[in-house]
C-alpha cells in the first residue's frame, strides 16, 4: 500500500469522502455532531477560519479547454487536537463556525478510536444527502424526453 502525504491510500478515499459528508452538512448538523464529543480536548486553530475566494474552472463537453466561469465565496479553516491529528476543512459560502466544526470533526475522524463514532455522528447527513439525490434524480426523471425514429414501409 502506498503512502500519500503520510495516509494510507485506503483511508484517503475514505478520507475524501467523509470530507465531501462534512462540506455539505448544515452548520446545525455539524455542531450536533461536535457535541456529541464534548468535552473535547484542547484544540489550536492552525488557521483561523478565513473567508475568502476560489476561482472555478469549467470545460464544454467535460473535455474541452479549460476556461474562468467565475469565483465562489470558499471558507476554510485548519484545526489540531492537542497531541493528535489535523483536521482542515473548504466548505462553500461564508460560515466561519461551521467551517471550524467540520475540521474538529475531520480531525477527530483521523483518530482511529473515534472514527466509527464520528461516522455515527453523521449518518443521518448521509441519509439526507442521499434522499436528496433521489429526489433531484426523480425530478430529473419526470422531465425525460425519449426521441424515437418509426421506420416507414417506403424505404
Amino acid at each position: 500500500m502506498s503512502v500519500e502525504d503520510g495516509a494510507p491510500q485506503g483511508d484517503q478515499a475514505l478520507r475524501q469522502a467523509m470530507m465531501a459528508t462534512l462540506a455539505r452538512a448544515t452548520a446545525e448538523e455539524l455542531k450536533a455532531a461536535v457535541e456529541r464529543f464534548k468535552p473535547l480536548p484542547p484544540i489550536h486553530d492552525l488557521r483561523p477560519a478565513e473567508v475568502g475566494l476560489a476561482m472555478v474552472r469549467g470545460r464544454i463537453g467535460g473535455d474541452g479547454d479549460a476556461f474562468n466561469v467565475g469565483e465562489a465565496t470558499v471558507t476554510r479553516a485548519a484545526v489540531r487536537i492537542e497531541g493528535g491529528p489535523t483536521g482542515v476543512s473548504y466548505l462553500l459560502g461564508r460560515d466561519p463556525v461551521r467551517a471550524r466544526a467540520a475540521a474538529i470533526l475531520d480531525a477527530l475522524w483521523q483518530d482511529a478510536a473515534l472514527r466509527g463514532a464520528v461516522e455515527e455522528a453523521l449518518a443521518g447527513v448521509r441519509r439526507r444527502l442521499v434522499a436528496e439525490a433521489l429526489v433531484a434524480q426523480e425530478k430529473t426523471q419526470a422531465t425525460k424526453v425519449n426521441f424515437f425514429t418509426m421506420v416507414r414501409g417506403e424505404d
